[in-house]
């Protein structure tokens, strides 16, 4: 049985997953930030350092960052974040990045290109593979195809 995967833009997903009022500001307002060493996921507790080709982060208007090792957690902690957060009074988010699959570069998540379901593991398993356009999405897909793990949607 082959697995197929599917590919979408940001502005897709914060449609269908309802992100639209978590992502308040524009990731081109704020640089993102490095996590130090001890930097933990607060969905999984990993540490995110070892891992820089998979980090996410999250920077609140407070100026705080959390970071994530990888896209997958980082949409679970904005689609729920009463349960990762439960101390956090509903801080505004100011700017959400991930990293570029391929040039490994801090990338605006509203802006980047996503494939979901290839055989492409992170840190923790499955991931959401986040690139900066739609040709390297589509290049990746090309490369996965052949191994039966990607294609893109009609």
């Amino acid at each position: 049985m082959k697995r197929r995967s599917s590919t979408f833009g940001v502005g897709l997903a914060v449609g269908l997953f309802g992100l639209g009022s978590v992502l308040l500001g524009s990731s081109q307002a704020f640089a993102p930030r490095q996590p130090t060493a001890s930097a933990t996921c607060p969905v999984c507790g990993m540490k995110v350092a070892p891992f820089p080709e998979w980090i996410a982060q999250v920077v609140f208007a407070d100026d705080r960052t959390l970071f994530f090792d990888g896209a997958k957690d980082l949409f679970r902690y904005l689609l729920e974040r009463p349960r990762y957060a439960p101390d956090l009074q509903d801080p505004e988010v100011a700017a959400v990045f991930v990293t570029s699959y391929y040039d490994g570069t801090w990338i605006g998540a509203e802006e980047a290109f996503y494939v979901v379901g290839s055989d492409v593991r992170g840190p923790m398993g499955p991931e959401l593979v986040p690139f900066a356009t739609s040709g390297d999405r589509r290049s990746f897909c090309a490369t996965m195809a052949a191994r039966g793990s990607c294609a893109l949607p009609r």
